[in-house]
């Protein structure tokens, strides 16, 4: 009887699984193929041959080093400065009590209601406005980087302040017992016990920033130098055609970074959770 309670469940998460599952194989299975500009059709989930030619083309590519550097600053320069200045907002909107603390954060909260391409030509105009060069930050790592902790502050002060607001007060009377101030008590004792939310931010921030092709498009443009790793895989769209199995390959490829570093902070989730069930307890 219990195994039939369950079932309902277990085909429900079959099913999510194989929506979510079938179009990676099929990308996958296509990276083997050789196409003539055209997808088979009906489509194919397994491949009828083994050939990584479209992987060495990939490979080969002359900007593929430099986006792939790219992306590897812009995104741990965006997920440090994130995080810090998250955890710093959600601190002070969950210990500190300033006056028009409930007001601001409502517009923290609005901010989120608001689609993303609305608010890209005033982010566009900011960044062109910064700096003594012609085009401001525009066209740089460093303006793709303020644009992206930019827009995600409020949604991450939001998912954090929770978890900061939840932590037992007297840990915060202690430190200030010993003399401690807000910074003793954010790095030495909250920051600490918020690991583990932090991480789950961390690893949000880390995928997005990776994948995000739409504002590094607009900001870097065609800027040789600056441009990422989705803007490269945009680029070997052909004109009047496209060969689809280069562009599933550099995808598959440009995954592989994510599910080795979801790895890794799976295994330190572990960890930190039978840290804080122990100090807990």
């Amino acid at each position: 009887m219990k195994t039939l309670r369950r079932l309902p469940a277990w085909l429900f998460l079959g099913v999510s699984t194989a929506i979510f599952v079938i179009p990676f194989l099929f990308m996958l299975s296509n990276t083997f193929e050789t196409f003539s500009y055209v997808l088979p059709n009906p489509p194919r989930l397994l491949p009828s041959r083994i050939d990584f030619a479209a992987y060495a083309h990939v490979l080969t590519q002359s900007n593929l080093p430099q986006a792939a550097l790219n992306s590897v600053i812009i995104t741990l320069s965006t997920v440090l400065c994130t995080v810090l200045l998250s955890a710093l907002s959600a601190y002070g909107f969950a210990r500190i009590d300033f006056w028009g603390r409930e007001a601001l954060f409502r517009i923290y909260l609005a901010t989120l209601m608001l689609p993303g391409f609305l608010s890209i030509i005033p982010q566009f105009l900011i960044l062109q406005g910064i700096g003594t060069a012609p085009g401001g930050l525009i066209g740089t790592r460093a303006g793709l980087v303020l644009l992206y902790v930019g827009a995600g502050v409020c949604g991450n002060t939001f998912f954090l302040r929770g978890h900061m607001a939840a932590l037992p007060k007297e840990l915060e009377e202690a430190v200030r017992m010993d003399g401690g101030g807000h910074m003793t008590t954010f790095f030495r004792v909250m920051l600490p016990l918020a690991l583990p939310s932090i991480a789950t931010l961390a690893i949000f921030c880390l995928q997005g920033t990776w994948e995000e092709f739409f504002s590094a498009k607009v900001v870097l443009g065609g800027v040789q130098n600056s441009i990422t790793l989705p803007i490269m895989i945009q680029s070997l769209r052909g004109a009047h055609a496209t060969r689809w199995e280069w562009i599933f390959a550099a995808s598959i490829l440009a995954q592989i970074p994510m599910i080795l570093l979801f790895a890794v902070f799976q295994k330190r989730f572990v960890v930190s959770g039978l840290a804080e069930g122990s100090v807990k307890a």
